[in-house]
Parts: structure tokens; sequence; C-alpha cells
């Protein structure tokens, strides 16, 4: 929203943007344009209706982080995404893709710096819900593969589907996130400083996400960056010698992971990779 707002032409923008302006910011006097009925102050409503507003951003940011408000209670929680609402109001009309930031707020918040591993939850968490709402997309059938020949599948590219998310971490963010993303029994004790890589895909219906095998991370990553399939092979290989190319061209038909071989030359995609 504009910062002077009585520089709007409009008087409709200039009331908007006055009005909605102190909303989360408890410190700013109530707008002079606001007053109660017969003309009176109007302190105590426009109080009531601006603990709706952050209220209803922290209730949010509670229904996309479910797993990081069971990891930290739901004190702690209220007060961070509190504090979140009012240090980044929403861009988007469309509540479900508010808390694009959380994450990265998490990571500098002080009183959470003592759970290094709970940033990366929280992007697991934020892909989660941007997969879902991703576009639709076929996924790559295997018949495809099959029927190219050798020498030109290793000089192929693929075409990313929409959903697909690939994060890494230097924790065990995906056991942490699998373990309290349902309310339920406690889960069994997790080694946190074991690096983990997630991906999440939407082939059908419903996301899924899986911790990946040594080296696959960086191999779908390449054939994300638009390079074919041998580049990709060789990559995973140099990020370390435990690399199953096999396995890994499996996992990514089984996951729907791509939509289509594009041929030879492709430009690079749009990551959708996001390294941690």
């Amino acid at each position: 929203m504009p910062p002077f707002p009585e520089r709007l032409a409009d008087p409709h923008e200039r009331f908007v943007a006055g009005f909605s302006a102190p909303l989360l910011d408890p410190d700013r006097a109530t707008p002079t344009s606001v007053a109660a009925r017969g003309g009176g102050p109007a302190d105590r409503r426009y109080a009531v209706y601006r603990n709706n507003v952050t209220t209803s951003l922290a209730d949010a940011l509670a229904g996309i982080f479910p797993a990081v408000r069971r990891l930290v209670g739901e004190e702690f929680f209220s007060g961070m995404a509190i504090a979140f609402a009012r240090a980044h109001p929403p861009r988007s009309r469309l509540l479900f893709e508010y808390g694009e930031d959380f994450p990265a707020y998490i990571a500098s918040f002080e009183p959470a710096r003592d759970l290094p591993y709970l940033a990366d939850v929280a992007r697991i968490e934020r892909a989660w819900l941007d997969a879902y709402h991703a576009a639709d997309a076929e996924p790559l059938a295997a018949q495809a593969l099959a029927m190219i020949p050798p020498d030109d599948l290793a000089a192929s590219v693929f075409r990313p589907h929409p959903a697909l998310r690939i994060l890494r971490s230097r924790f065990a963010a995906f056991s942490i996130f699998a373990a309290n993303r349902e309310e339920g029994s406690p889960p069994a004790p997790i080694r946190g400083d074991v690096p983990e890589e997630t991906i999440l895909t939407r082939p059908g219906l419903s996301v899924t996400t899986r911790v990946l095998p040594p080296g696959a991370a960086t191999f779908l990553l390449t054939l994300v960056a638009g390079e074919p399939l041998e580049t990709a092979i060789g990559a995973g290989f140099i990020d370390t010698a435990e690399f199953d190319p096999a396995a890994a061209i499996a996992l990514m038909l089984e996951t729907g992971a791509f939509t289509a071989i594009d041929g030879h030359g492709t430009p690079p995609q749009q990551v959708t990779g996001i390294a941690t």
C-alpha cells in the first residue's frame, strides 16, 4: 500500500490506505477517518477489528504450517505468527498464497535459534501447499523412455511437472516434517543432524512426499535446469559415489516428476527446487 495515502488522487483509495495502514501496527493511532456512532473516537472498535485481522493471518499460517506449530507449541507459534503478520502484510487477495516468506522469517527469528531445523521444516510445508495448488499435468510414462534409443535417451532433456519441488536441508527436515504433520501418537526419536533431501510431487490429486536417496536431488535439479540425462547422471556421481542412476530414473518416473521429453538443447526451466 502507498506509504503516503494523502498523495492518492482517489478519495476512496485514500480512505482505504489510511484505514488499512495501522491495522498491523498496534503502535499507530486509530485513523482519523474512522469515527464511532455519534462522531466520537472509535479506538475500541478499531482495536477489535485490528485484532481480528491479525488473528486471521496467524490462523492462516497455522493452517499452512501445522508441523511447525506442533514443534514449537501453540503459544510460541502464535507469537511468532503475529510478529510475522505485522512485519509482512499480505500481497495477494488469495489467503493460501500468504506466508511465502515465513520460512525465511523463522530462520531469522531469534527465539527460534535453538531449533535450527525449523525453517527447513517450514520450507517443506510451504512447498507442499505450492505443489497442491500447482497446475495439473500428465506425468511422463515409462513407455516413453522405452521407445527412445539409448544414444538418443542420453541426450534427452525433460520437462518438469509444475508441482515438482526439491528441497535440501542440513538436518533431517523431512523426517521431522513427516513425524509432526499429523496429530497422533508421539513420534519415534529422530537424529535431527542427519542431512536429508526431499521431493514433493503431485502426479494426481494428492501431494506425495519422500526423502531422496544419495545424489538424486542433484540428478533431478540438473534435469530441471534443462540439462540432458547424461549430464544429470554425471552430476549425480560427482555429488556422491553412492549415486544409483537406475534407481534415480525409476524414482523420477514413480513420482511423476516430469511430464515430457523435449529433445535436445531445451532452455533451462524455471527452477522448482529449493536448495537450503
